[in-house]
């Protein structure tokens, strides 16, 4: 008999420091500050990238005019070395990805990584006397501006994580100048 008490106790042990070890955890949790949100991302100014590239480009270079203020700019880049590449992302007010591109790259290989593998629909939607061709399936979907005239002229992708409506908006406001 002596024996089984010693078993006894060591099991009423082991599920006491259990115990203790689960309220020690839950203290930390309550107290220990943590935030389950995204990250706020930094507005950028490009102003003064929009400004060199326009300068710099074979054509004409397109940003947005009068979007609302909870429009965010998130990032920008021009690579004269890469087809004249224009990049201009922004977050729209729910959240989501929007960015323009322009290049004189390849048409079909620019597309694809603008679009990150979308694929044209046989949808097409004027915005500002412009015809835009949709584009599903890939990680984006995507809005794009066939080049027209010469080699120099570019394609114009509007693409991102936003519904057609937002990527509408976005390429209704494009000034390309």
């Amino acid at each position: 008999m002596a024996g089984s008490n010693g078993k006894q106790k060591s099991v009423w042990d082991m599920v006491l420091s259990l115990g203790l070890i689960v309220m020690a955890a839950g203290v930390i949790y309550l107290f220990i500050p943590h935030d389950d949100h995204a990250p706020d991302i930094k507005r950028v100014d490009y102003g003064v990238e929009l400004e060199t590239a326009r300068r710099a480009s074979s054509y004409p270079v397109a940003a947005p005019v009068g979007l609302p203020e909870t429009w965010k700019a998130t990032s920008v880049r021009f690579q004269g070395d890469r087809g004249d590449s224009w990049h201009l992302g922004f977050q729209d007010p729910e959240g989501q990805y929007v960015a323009v591109e322009q290049s004189t790259r390849s048409r079909a290989q620019f597309i694809d990584e603008a679009s990150q593998g979308a694929h044209a629909t046989k949808t097409t939607q004027k915005i500002d006397g412009r015809t835009w061709t949709r584009y599903t399936g890939g990680r984006y979907d995507a809005l794009v501006l066939e080049r027209t005239g010469s080699s120099d002229s570019p394609t114009t992708v509007v693409a991102g994580t936003a519904s057609f409506a937002r990527l509408t908006t976005m390429a209704d406001a494009l000034e390309m100048k």
